[in-house]
């Protein structure tokens, strides 16, 4: 059943991989086995010190952007973006085991530009904002 989860992280990460490597990433296998939660598969598409990481138990799960030691969450990353909540296309839903890598190729075509292609700076910056934003639904006060 590992072997499956590795499989569809494959078959998953060459549903992106077109964008990615267009932009100079480069997709590796980086573990696959068997937890308490499940067989699971984790890899990453990197170029330098930039990389997208890709976590895979039954679909894909958590989807997490860096930069050196800078890091944040696929839907903190979108948030800052798009400045709104939940209006992502990833996680999406869908019974489809590779549905999540269709999602996540829609936010990356749309909203990914500084990562895949902007500079360190402008990436920082805005992996530093997204951390600093507060939780969907917090109301600060005046």
């Amino acid at each position: 059943m590992a072997g499956n989860a590795r499989e569809l992280l494959r078959k998953g990460s060459s549903l992106i991989a077109p964008l990615l490597t267009a932009h100079g990433f480069a997709f590796k296998l980086l573990s696959a086995g068997e937890s308490s939660g499940g067989h699971y598969a984790t890899g990453e598409f990197r170029k330098g010190d930039r990389w997208l990481e890709l976590h895979f138990r039954f679909s894909l799960g958590m989807v997490s952007y860096h930069l050196a030691s800078l890091s944040v969450s696929h839907l903190d990353y979108m948030r800052s973006v798009i400045g709104v909540s939940n209006s992502s296309h990833y996680p999406g839903f869908s019974n489809d085991p590779l549905g999540g890598f269709r999602h996540l190729l829609l936010d990356l075509q749309e909203h990914g530009s500084e990562f895949l292609a902007g500079s360190d700076e402008c990436l920082a910056g805005r992996i530093e904002m997204a951390n600093y934003l507060p939780p969907p639904g917090c109301v600060l006060p005046d």
